[in-house]
């Protein structure tokens, strides 16, 4: 169905993870998904580009009431503190809070969205509630943060948001969910899922890196060299997300910084942060989104599908070092975005 259609023709369903084998993975890798996924991250790496986390941007209700939402989990938190337990990891607090957000999220959902919208909870829900960590193994890692990101992309493409939101998404409800998912991390003392020690980038994050190093694609007050440096991360941790990751591994970590995080270490080398946004994403691709471990876990519905693209569809990739320049004469309300193709950037 296009999407100029009128959703409220569409039919919201509750989604389903869809990729059972490794055999699978094909499917996913040449999937609408998976290229409006890759069009989402690169068109709004374009959005944040000199950005800095505190500056005045417009917050549509929208997003302000997912704002909220998150507060609200925060509070449930503040409310279920960790329990004294022989084990150091895996506070089995984390359930309770968990329990009490599976009773709350459909509402948080349904509230934030638009009265036409409102159908698009139970699908949206699903995605929200999957981006917090595991209650089971009381876990957290990349795939839970991919699940927020898709959660992002359907309201992009349910038109719950625009294009011209892109900024205060990134800087506003993501930062937000980033800091929440940390006070989670350290608060119930969390295992990385499926860590892959110093060789991997960080043992929860990934896209803020991606993010964050393209706000610093345009006017960047650091060279990529002194992200490392103690005086950096105090004056731009708060400001620069990129920064903020760094100051927040150089609390949770030990020891000398080369060792803990052997890639970061090494992109500090990378002379351009246009080509480290560049190179996150492509290693994204290969570390997180061609791995079965992680994929099997993605939901599919009828937001986000399996269907495969057109042939000959290019991969997006974001241009970055300059800020496009917004045409005067856009439409006020756009149509939803289709993310894939030419369309991202």
């Amino acid at each position: 169905m296009s999407e100029s259609d009128g959703e409220q023709k569409r039919e919201f369903v509750v989604p389903e993870k869809l990729i059972k084998s490794p055999t699978d993975m094909e499917l996913w890798s040449m999937s609408e998904c998976y290229y409006d996924l890759l069009g989402f991250i690169s068109s709004m790496s374009v959005a944040l580009q000199g950005t800095r986390n505190s500056q005045n941007v417009s917050i549509p209700p929208v997003i302000e009431k997912l704002m909220k939402a998150l507060d609200r989990l925060e509070q449930l938190a503040i409310e279920t503190p960790p329990v004294d337990q022989p084990a150091r990891f895996g506070n089995v607090a984390f359930k309770s809070w968990y329990q009490k957000i599976q009773s709350e999220s459909m509402q948080l959902v349904s509230d934030a969205l638009p009265d036409h919208l409102k159908a698009a909870a139970k699908e949206l829900c699903v995605y929200f509630l999957d981006c917090f960590g595991n209650a089971t193994r009381i876990d957290y890692g990349t795939g839970h943060e991919l699940a927020f990101i898709m959660f992002l992309m359907c309201l992009f493409k349910i038109g719950a948001v625009e294009r011209k939101d892109e900024v205060a998404i990134g800087l506003k409800l993501f930062q937000k969910y980033i800091i929440l998912a940390r006070k989670l991390q350290v608060t119930y003392r969390m295992e990385p899922a499926g860590s892959h020690g110093v060789w991997s980038l960080d043992d929860f994050q990934f896209v803020p890196f991606i993010w964050g190093s393209a706000q610093l694609a345009v006017n960047s007050p650091i060279e990529p060299v002194q992200f490392v440096e103690e005086k950096s991360i105090e004056k731009y941790k708060k400001e620069l997300m990129f920064v903020g990751c760094i100051d927040y591994i150089q609390q949770v970590k030990t020891g000398h910084f080369a060792e803990h995080s052997n890639q970061l270490w090494s992109i500090s080398a990378v002379p351009q942060w246009s080509k480290i946004c560049t190179g996150l994403i492509k290693m994204y691709q290969k570390e997180v989104l061609s791995k079965f471990p992680v994929i099997q876990h993605v939901y599919f519905g009828s937001i986000l599908t399996l269907k495969t693209i057109k042939p000959g569809t290019m991969l997006p990739s974001p241009r970055l070092g300059m800020i496009p320049r917004q045409a005067p004469s856009a439409p006020a309300v756009p149509a939803p975005p289709k993310f894939a193709g030419g369309d991202a950037m």
